[in-house]
Formats: structure tokens, sequence, C-alpha cells
């Protein structure tokens, strides 16, 4: 099961998703609001945080999160502040019931992954990829757009259009024709 603990929040965040299963992960821990208490409110027990990238508003929460729970995070950079583990690029990745392999994905930023599930048809996009053609932001250090329409391509020809749901890391879920809106941010990627 997937959850955006953010999905309510009127702060500024990113989402942050519960993925509960054989493997519980939180999947980015978003900023700005009591993720330790909407993962109690769950009966969850978290078994590790997995970061998409280390943006504030992605990784704000991580202390109390890692603090209430005794857990530890994966991040592609283990150099960057409170990441403990590295996930290479290609390398698999439980999170819930399922295996993902991790995607390097720079552009936004040089520590982006994407993590997707193939039986699944699940994609963890980050901020790589949104709603309706969108993408990330590449004016911020380290954005880069011809490394962001690289990491595009490279997601959009890695799944096929079986995927049933892409996760992002700001605004609503896609569960209608998702390989379209991956579709749609490569080519509103080139345009900008």
């Amino acid at each position: 099961m997937i959850t955006n603990l953010a999905r309510d929040v009127q702060a500024f965040t990113s989402n942050a998703f519960l993925v509960e299963g054989d493997r519980t992960v939180l999947v980015d821990t978003g900023s700005n609001f009591d993720a330790v208490g909407k993962i109690r409110d769950r009966g969850a027990d978290l078994d590790a945080v997995v970061l998409t990238h280390t943006h504030h508003d992605h990784v704000g929460n991580l202390g109390s999160v890692t603090e209430a729970f005794g857990v530890e995070t994966w991040g592609f950079d283990p150099d960057q502040s409170g990441v403990d583990n590295a996930i290479a690029d290609e390398e698999t990745v439980r999170l819930g019931d399922h295996d993902y392999v991790s995607l390097h994905t720079p552009g936004h930023k040089n520590d982006h992954l994407c993590f997707y599930a193939a039986d699944a048809g699940v994609l963890f996009a980050g901020d790589l990829i949104f709603q309706n053609g969108g993408f990330g932001r590449t004016d911020l250090t380290e954005g880069d757009r011809r490394r962001l329409i690289q990491s595009i391509d490279r997601v959009r020809e890695t799944v096929d259009e079986s995927l049933a749901e892409l996760h992002v890391g700001h605004g609503p879920s896609v569960t209608t024709d998702p390989y379209r809106h991956v579709e749609l941010a490569g080519q509103a990627a080139r345009m900008g």
C-alpha cells in the first residue's frame, strides 16, 4: 500500500510516500509537517527512509523520522547530509512488497533517483516528472536542462505503457495513463 503522508498538508513540502509491506519504507520525508505523527497514525513500523534527492523540501523531516523510528537513510550520494547508505544506479531496492530498480536521473539535482517496479507497474519519479507533462526545475544549483531531458528519456525507455502508477514529488499521483505523462514531460522539457 502506498500512502502520501503530505497529501493534505498546506505548508511547503514535497510528497512523502509511505510504502507499506514486507519492508515498510518512507520515500522522501517531506518538510514542515509532522511526518512522525502521520506514520504513527497509520500504525506503521518503519524499516528505512529512501530519498529521491536531498533538496530541503524532500528531507526537512529526515532528522525527526530517523530519530523516532531508529532507521537509516538510503540515497544516491552518502556525502550528502543525512544519507547513511548509497543506492547505486540500477541497484535493486525493496519498497513495500516489490523490488524496484533505482535509476540515477540527474538534471534537477545531481543525486536524483527514480524507482521503478516493473512487476507492480509503479514509478516513483521524485522531481523529474510531474502530472500533465510537468518536469523538475533546472534553474537551481546543479540543475541542467540537457541532463534532465536525458534522464526523462531514460525513464521513458525503461518503463512502458503498462505503467499503472506514477508517484511524483509534488502534486497528485497519476493512475490514468501515466506513461503518457512521462512522454509529455520529455516533450515539454525540450520546448522550455
